[in-house]
């Protein structure tokens, strides 16, 4: 009896388990799709996806003013760097940095036995000279005589052309090295233009050299009421600078003060380094404020234009096309061909295919253009496994 109510108590049990359904399983969230046509993409209201794009408005090129680096130097046109040519000791300088010279004027004294050798290499031809003069009109005497023949006349004159010559050579390169008259090896370094000895690395006592470095003259003689100031344009600046603009020059050592530069000059190559154009524009320093070798900045004025301006990150290139992906209602984004050009740092110019205060993408373009690119890879797909 105990054996059969075991068994129909487990037959009860197996009944119940069978008979008690499963708990149902909580769905799954879904995902709200994107529809993608050929040139437009459009999200659901609440799609996730849009808290990934970024936009901006497209707004019109007005006036602005950008802002690049350089420095000062001393005008090339007016400055001069000097050397010795000639080996030697310094024996003496007579002028101090900061100086106003005239051309002309002594500077230092070199002793120099090289230039001594020019000295007498040209008080030698003179004397050679004189001989030859007298030697002539000694040998036209004895031939007018018969004493001497017409050969021994013709070579007295040959000697005398050549002593000519050669007085003429050693007196010519004794006044380049600015010497005259008597023997004394000093050697007189001179102020070739006029201005202000602006920097000066001489003594006496000093060995110098012709073969010296020139980036380590003996004498800078310059006009520190103009300088230059080269300025470092970026690649994409280069339709801004023009010859003949003005810009405006701030130095760090100088706050609250601004001076007024004109553009003269703009190079006609990009270094490939730094891929920029070297710029110069002149500066009046009558005042004296900038030095030389000053780092400044430059801004200068872009002025209005037709164009549009939009982030650079807003346009991609695709072969030989630029586009933008333009934001036509919420959550629909149409693909538009561009006619569109390098602007200032971090911007695009367009000229054609945007309206001003339309919207496009900034941050996310390549990604709808990857989703574009895949919706025109799918019918392909389908129809090359539809084949199999």
């Amino acid at each position: 009896m105990t054996s059969r109510i075991r068994i129909v108590c487990a037959l009860i049990w197996l009944a119940l388990l069978t008979g008690c359904p499963k708990p149902a399983e909580p769905p799954k969230p879904t995902m709200p799709g994107a529809t993608v046509d050929a040139t437009s993409i459009t999200f659901p209201q609440d799609s996730p996806q849009l808290a990934t794009l970024r936009t901006t408005n497209v707004v019109p090129e007005r006036e602005s003013r950008v802002r690049i680096n350089g420095r000062t130097a001393w005008d090339e046109t007016l400055t001069t760097r000097i050397t010795s040519p000639l080996a030697g000791r310094v024996f003496s300088v007579s002028a101090l940095a900061g100086a106003a010279v005239k051309r002309g004027q002594a500077l230092a004294v070199v002793s120099s036995p090289e230039f001594g050798q020019s000295q007498a290499d040209a008080r030698r031809a003179e004397s050679d000279l004189r001989f030859a003069e007298r030697n002539l009109a000694r040998s036209r005497e004895l031939h007018q005589a018969g004493v001497i023949p017409l050969k021994d006349l013709q070579a007295s004159e040959n000697d005398l052309a050549r002593a000519r010559t050669e007085l003429e050579r050693t007196s010519a390169k004794e006044r380049l090295y600015g010497g005259a008259g008597t023997i004394d090896q000093q050697y007189r370094i001179v102020a070739p233009i006029d201005g202000v000895i602006v920097q000066r690395q001489v003594a006496v006592g000093q060995e110098v050299r012709p073969d010296q470095s020139t980036d380590q003259p003996l004498f800078v003689i310059s006009n520190p009421a103009r300088l230059w100031v080269l300025l470092d344009v970026p690649e994409v600046l280069t339709r801004e600078i023009q010859i003949g603009e003005v810009v405006r020059i701030a130095v760090p050592a100088l706050p609250g003060e601004l001076f007024s530069a004109k553009v003269d000059y703009v190079a006609d190559f990009i270094d490939s380094q730094t891929r920029t154009v070297r710029a110069r524009a002149v500066v009046d320093n009558r005042d004296r404020r900038l030095k030389a070798e000053m780092y400044i900045t430059g801004d200068v004025e872009i002025p209005p234009s037709s164009a549009l301006k939009v982030p650079s990150t807003a346009i991609y290139l695709l072969g030989d096309t630029y586009y933008a992906f333009v934001e036509e209602s919420r959550g629909r984004f149409v693909r538009r061909a561009l006619k569109a050009e390098e602007g200032t740092l971090g911007s695009m110019r367009v000229t054609s295919g945007l309206k001003a205060d339309e919207s496009v993408v900034a941050d996310g373009a390549l990604l709808l253009q990857q989703m574009l690119n895949q919706k025109a890879t799918s019918p392909r797909k389908s129809a090359a496994a539809d084949t199999k």
